[in-house]
This record gives C-alpha cells, structure tokens and sequence, in this order.
C-alpha cells in the first residue's frame, strides 16, 4: 500500500472505502504491521532526525570560504613544491577542525538527547488497545484519539467525532477554529471545507475525535507546503547581532588582505609567500571556532538546565532565558502549588449539599475531553466522602470550549426513561442558561434578588482565594441527539468551591527574580478577586488590576504604556494574552511567558521565551522553547541564571578573539608594509591562532562574576565593536613598541623577529584572556581551573617552543636571554595597560 493510493480527493470517498484502501480496521494496525509500514514510509517528521555523523560535521568545517581560499594557497605552494610550509598550514587547519568537531559532535549528541525528552506523542490504537506512542512513529493506517490540546500528528478522516473544533489558521488563515463533522466533502472541495478531515499541524481546540490517518510526513498538506517553501524560524536577537557583527570583521578583513597583497606585491616580496601570508591574516581575525564555541557553549548550558529540570528545545533562546527582564505567568501551579482540592460543594444557599456533589462527579468522570486539575479535584472529594456508586450512563456531551466556558453531559439514571443534562463551568457562564434556582427542594425564578444573593457569595468567596464554579442541571425528554442549543431554561444546583493555597516559599523566588532584573506579572483567565488576592498573598504590589473587558476598550497605543506599569491582568482571553505580550515587546522588554494549556498557546508563540511544562498540552509543548520537568519557578529561576551564564561565556570568547585577532592583524598589515621582510610567515600566524585558541575552548565551563549574572543583559553590537577596536589598537601599540625593540635588539634578522614577536604575541594573546573575562580587577575574578590549567600550559609550551629541535620547522630560532626579558618586561607592562583600558572602557561605555 503506497500513501498515493488515497492521493485523488481521499475527503470524498465513504470511511469503509478509505479504511479497506489503508488496509486498517476496528482494532488498528497491529504491532508487527505498523513496525513494517514506518520501515517502508519512514518516520512521521518533517525534518529527518539528525544522526550526527562525524565526518560530516568535521567536512562542514571546510564551508568556511576563508578555509577553502587558505587550502587553495597552500595548495599552490605545494605546485610550486614549497611542500613544508604548505603541509604545516594544512596539518593546522586539520587538527584545528578535527577539535572542533568533536567539541560541537559531543554537544550535538547530548542536546537532542534531551529534545527527544520532550518529543510531542500521540495517543494511537494498536492490536485493539490505545496507547501513547511518539508522533513521529505514526502511520497511515493508524487509528489516532483527539481531544482538546491535542496537535494533530498527520493528516486523516474522522471515524467519530463530538463538538470537534480545529484550529487550522496554519493552513488556510481562517482565525476561528473550523468545526469538523463526520461524512464526505465534495471532490472539488479546498481546504477549508473538508469538514470530515483533520491535518497536520493543526490543534483541537475543543472536542473529541478519533481519525484514521491517511498521509504522513512529507505527503500531508503541511509536509507539501514546507517542502514548496525554504523557511527559516525568525533571527533571535542573538543570532541577529552575530551576523551583523561578521559583516563588520568581513569588511575590515577584505580592506586589510587586499591592502596588504596589493603593497607586498608592488614591493616584489615573494608571491606565494605573500599570498599564504594575508590569507593567514583573514583567518587570523576569524574567530574561526566560534561555530564550536557556541555550540559547546550552548549545549552545556543546556544540559545543566536539564539536570535542573529544564529541557531545551531551542539552543539559541537560552541567551533570550538570560536577557528576559519580564516574566509572564498564570498563577495556577506557579505561584499555588497547583494541588487543587475541593474546598466545598454547596446549595445556592451556600449550605453543605451532597446532591451537588453527586451531579459534578458526573459530570467530571463521565467527561472525555481535556484532563484537568479541576476535574481530578472533584474525583478525588466524591471518592473521599465515598458517595454511592449509581448506575448512570452517559448518552451524550457537549464538551468544553473558551467561549462557552462549560461543558455538559447528558446522562440517563437507573429508569432509561429518565434523562438528565449536568452543566458544569464558569459561575456566569452557567447562570446565562439558568431561569430557575433549587432552594430546598424547591424551584423558584432566578429573578434579580436571587441574582444578586448568587452574585454576593461568589464575590465573599472569590476575595478569600476561592475559585468558584457553576453547577445546573434539568431534565431532557429522550432524543435523538443533544447539542448546545439544550444548554437553556436550566436549574442552578450551586457552587464548587476550589482551594489552590500559594506555594510554599514563593516570597523568596519573587525577591529573587526582582534581584536578577525580572519583573512577575501574573496574566489570568480567572476572576479578577481571585487574581487580586492571589497576588497580594504573595507579595507582589498590585497598583491596578485590568480585566478583559477593560482591555477590549484599550487601544495598542495605549496598551504599551499601560503594559509595564500594571502587574495583574485577570479574565482575559487567549487573544488578549498574546496582546499584553505584544505591548510589552514593543515597550523595549524581552519577555518570558509560562503557560500550559491551549489558551496560552499564540502567548507562547509571542513571546521572546515560551516556557512551558512537560504535562501540558502538546500544542503548549509545541509553541515552547523550553519544558519544565516540574511546574516551578525556581527551577525558571535557576534556567535565568544558567541563561545568563551561557551568554557571558560566549561573549567572553567574542571578546578575547576578535580584539587580540583585529591587533595582530592589524600590527601585521603594517609591519608587512614598513619591514624589509614579511613579519611573521603564515604557519607561524596559524600556529599561533591555533595555540590561543586551546585555552579558549574551555571558556564554555568558565566562571562568570556574580554582577554578570544579577542584570538582563542583550546583544549590544556598537558595544563589542567600541571595544574590538579600543582594545584592538591597544594591542598594536604595543606590537609597535615590540618590533621596535626587537629591531633595535636583533637587527634585521628575520628568524630572530619573528621568533621574538610570536612569543610576544601569544603570551599577551593569553595573557588577555584573564583581563577581558571579567568586569573586575582580573586578580579579584576566579577562572576555572580547566581555562587557568590550559592557558598555563600554552604559556609554557610558547616560551620553550623556540629552543626545541622542532622550532627550525616552523622557521623559528633560539632566543637571546637579553631578548626574552625584553618580551616578558613588555607583558607584564601590556598585562597593566590593559587592566586599566578595562576599567577606564567600562567607566565610559557601562
């Protein structure tokens, strides 16, 4: 069976029809045939697991066109059999490469590790039994159960289906969700009107459903469109400033090389030489293991947010995690300890009543749309207080959506003759379809006083922490179908009274999260008391408190300033919530949004950061760049600092390579253009890179200082490049004072500079490292021991090299003593300079 057997107009032919062509059945696919068709048509994704093969992340390496023109040089050196000087700059762009891939293999592997943690699954029939199977091992022919929250895994027919809505903006731009109803769609029929077919890509907005799914991956409407389209997620902030920041050393790399070539040239210097000489020098500047660096840096970070308890799906917003200065949050299960316990379930008298009671177990066991809290709540009293256990038998429901706000169930009792419809929901919502109260017995009018009475206690409760819902019921006459339009002339029974008491400990995270630069603001769809005092219970200041109905009457202009200012916003809808979220970004904030449930999926969109957690529903995972293991904020908390730690590391490897690079290159370019030699020869330029580069690869597990960590911080682009230049010409200035020591010493030897300038360099190259990873005086700031222990190493291996009988290979020679106090008088001096440019720098620019 090929996926192109049902490809012509599948939505137009009978279910028998389409179920016979899958070769599916009642019970599903067994085990053994799914195992067989996900061998034939692969796995259920839009992108093929990576299988990160090392050869060819170590040839990826070699896209670099600053590599290809260095290999392409030595590579005419070699023609022109200059075989030494050409095999040693290739064996350093080799090993070079060869520890960069297994840095970023390492960090590749252990980052979708963790992703696959977290991977969206799907609840599937097989041999006659639903069970939880990850997405991308779905096949046509499968069985799949929907129900609100649900994404849905590939494109299918409905077999069954109650009050199904779908959210298919994706496709088709529709905002509202597109209602889905069993039988054929017209052959000609587009997208939008194939009522009977559910796609790839879209989520359940409300309802229940089972679908035998008819394509998969590439083969779906989605997988079709995707593959017409080369998309790219939109740029972070991050990687924003990292492409603007290579086109500034792009610009100044092709003025120098070009420059330098065209002066060296002019002056008769040797081709090949002065050829392998500025290619060195634009590879000099590159910070060629940033890619590696990055990576590492990037997938430590994420590992240790795992061990936290936080899983990374996007690399890249860790560095948003730490920039984020405000932080967004329903308040259930972040600031309550998400334990929710029913409280009381009372007559509209507000009395004790085990009949309300009865009717809301119903209505929470028999339901078969999203789980929640509430719901488990209910079970858990009834099954406490040990009600009886009455024959019921559900005949219908009408299930939940966030328009309605509650969801019923039609239900017949012991007599079969005797039907009754149990509503449960949002206090209002169930009041707008009640015209009677139940008082003693008795069903009187729900006229204004009752109203009112109603109205008083839910405020009473609602201003104590309570969250109230509505219970109503009424007797139907049996019928052939039930739908919403039977949601009318109902008897209010009473209120649910739910308790979710704050968490323990939350004052302390709140301070906290104030010290690192974030502000809490808490964005609900429950009532504005329960908001209120919620929020004051744990200490946050609420100036002022908007409701949805206010916003609906804000404009966006507005609504930026207000955004800010005000820490509640309570009763709001979906919509509304990616609002705020909007007015806060353009108000200059990167903000953080956590949320679990469908409603806060286009939030988590929005938002700079989308958290999420690993219970919540999959289009919430789905719209997440990270996924609690644990509703907590703590463990948010701790992802902050982690954010931020990852950042300063890899700020810190842009820092040090691209200032001390841009001074060399820089003290190259001239020294090429006013000695009477070429000052240092291309293998000796990529040995010394190479070697600075060693220490640098443990930048990823660097200490970083305290006062990093307690600020948002964001890519600053005029910053890092103030600084590559100020501490840049530093740099030079001080290779001028050294070539004119050295001439001044050594004459116009060329061995006994360019040995005497290497060592100069790359002592001060390493030396810089300790100076530029920190704010703070570099004697006050603790490096790892790893960063110390290597830059020590290639401290010691760069002042013996020139007296190793390997030193002639690499064009070096043995240093005077008189010479090599000099190079270290001027380190120590440059090691002074540049702690006081450091603190003069950030005087200035901080």
């Amino acid at each position: 069976m090929e996926q192109s057997d049902l490809s012509e107009a599948y939505w137009n032919r009978p279910v028998r029809e389409i179920m016979h062509a899958l070769g599916s059945g009642p019970q599903g696919l067994s085990a053994s045939e799914a195992a067989e068709r996900l061998s034939h048509f692969g796995r259920n994704t839009l992108r093929e697991r990576k299988r990160h093969n090392m050869i060819l992340l170590f040839l990826d390496r070699f896209r670099s066109p600053l590599l290809l023109i260095l290999i392409f040089a030595a590579l005419i050196a070699i023609a022109v059999h200059d075989l030494l000087d050409a095999s040693i700059v290739l064996a350093i762009i080799f090993i070079s490469a060869v520890l960069s891939t297994i840095q970023e293999y390492r960090a590749s592997r252990a980052v979708e590790r963790l992703r696959q943690s977290v991977a969206i699954r799907a609840m599937v029939l097989r041999d006659g039994r639903f069970a939880e199977f990850p997405a991308d091992e779905i096949v046509p022919g499968d069985i799949v159960s929907l129900a609100a929250g649900s994404l849905v895994p590939a494109d299918g027919v409905l077999l069954e289906a109650n009050d199904l809505f779908v959210s298919q903006a994706l496709l088709t731009g529709e905002t509202f969700p597109a209602e889905k109803q069993l039988g054929t769609a017209s052959a000609s029929a587009g997208l939008a009107d194939r009522h009977n077919c559910v796609f790839m890509g879209t989520s359940v907005r409300s309802g229940t459903a089972t679908a035998v799914i008819v394509h998969t991956a590439r083969h779906t409407v989605f997988g079709e469109i995707a593959g017409n389209m080369t998309r790219r997620p939109p740029e972070t902030e991050f990687e924003r400033g990292l492409r603007r920041f290579g086109g500034l050393l792009m610009r100044v790399m092709i003025l120098v090389v070009l420059a330098v070539m065209t002066v060296n040239i002019i002056l008769q210097r040797p081709t090949i030489d002065t050829l392998l000489f500025a290619m060195a020098l634009a590879v000099g500047l590159s910070p060629e293991l940033l890619p590696a660096i990055l990576a590492v840096t990037l997938a430590r970070g994420a590992k240790k947010m795992a061990g936290q308890g936080v899983i990374v799906k996007h690399l890249n917003a860790i560095e948003n995690l730490g920039s984020m200065d405000v932080l967004c949050t329903d308040k259930t299960g972040t600031l309550t300890q998400g334990v929710i316990q029913l409280d009381a379930a009372v007559d509209s008298e507000g009395q004790a009543s085990a009949r309300v009671l009865q009717n809301a177990y119903l209505n929470s066991r028999l339901q078969t749309g999203l789980p929640n809290l509430l719901d488990e709540a209910v079970m858990a009293r009834a099954e406490k207080d040990k009600l009886p256990n009455e024959n019921y038998r559900k005949l219908a429901e009408i299930p939940y959506d966030f328009v309605r706000k509650r969801l019923s169930i039609v239900v017949s009792g012991e007599q079969e003759d005797t039907l009754f419809m149990i509503t449960k929901g949002a206090l209002q919502n169930v009041l707008d379809v009640c015209n009677r109260v139940e008082r003693q017995g008795r069903f009187e009018p729900l006229d204004a006083a009752a109203l009112a009475q109603i109205h008083t206690r839910f405020a009473q409760w609602s201003e104590k922490g309570f969250r109230v819902l509505g219970l109503a019921h009424k007797h139907l006459t049996i019928g052939s179908g039930y739908s919403r339009q039977d949601e009318a002339g109902m008897v209010f029974d009473g209120f649910l009274l739910f308790l979710d008491p704050p968490e323990l400990g939350v004052q302390e995270i709140l301070h906290a999260l104030q010290r690192l630069g974030v502000r809490l603001k808490i964005i609900t769809g429950d009532n504005h008391l329960v908001a209120r005092h919620v929020a004051e219970v744990v200490g946050m200041k609420v100036k002022r408190l908007v409701t949805g109905s206010e916003l609906t009457s804000i404009r966006d202009e507005a609504l930026w300033h207000l955004a800010p200012e005000d820490s509640v916003f309570a009763e709001v809808d979906p919509n509304q919530k990616e609002r705020i979220i909007r007015a806060l970004q353009k108000s200059g904030h990167v903000v953080g949004y956590l949320g679990d449930g469908i409603n806060d999926a286009p939030a988590l969109h929005a938002a700079d950061v989308g958290i999420s957690v690993d219970k919540a529903v999959d289009v919430a995972k789905e719209a997440a760049d990270f996924v609690l293991l644990r509703h907590d904020l703590n463990v948010v908390r701790q992802g902050i600092d982690e954010g931020r730690h990852t950042f300063a590391n890899t700020l810190k490897y842009i820092f040090i390579t691209t200032s001390a690079n841009f001074g060399n290159m820089i003290s190259m370019a001239l020294g090429s253009l006013f000695l009477p030699f070429l000052p240092m020869l291309a293998k000796q330029i990529l040995l010394n890179n190479f070697l600075s580069d060693i220490p640098a690869m443990s930048i990823a597990g660097d200490n970083v200082d305290h006062k990093w960590e307690r600020t948002p911080h964001r890519w600053d682009i005029r910053f890092m490049r103030n600084f590559m230049i100020t501490f840049g010409l530093m740099s030079t200035a001080f290779d001028i004072i050294t070539f004119v020591a050295l001439l001044y010493l050594v004459g116009k030897s060329p061995e006994l500079f360019r040995t005497g300038w290497f060592v100069e360099s790359l002592l001060t190259e390493l030396c810089i490292i300790f100076i530029i990873r920190t704010y703070k005086p570099f004697f006050h700031s603790h490096p790892s021991h790893m960063l110390t222990g290597l830059a020590f190493a290639v401290g010691i291996m760069t002042l013996v090299l020139p007296y190793l009988p390997l030193a002639a290979v690499f064009g070096f020679c043995p240093l005077p003593p008189p010479v090599l106090v000099l190079i270290l008088i001027i380190t120590a001096l440059y090691i002074l300079v540049s702690e006081l440019t450091k603190q003069s720098f950030y005087r200035r620019f901080v």
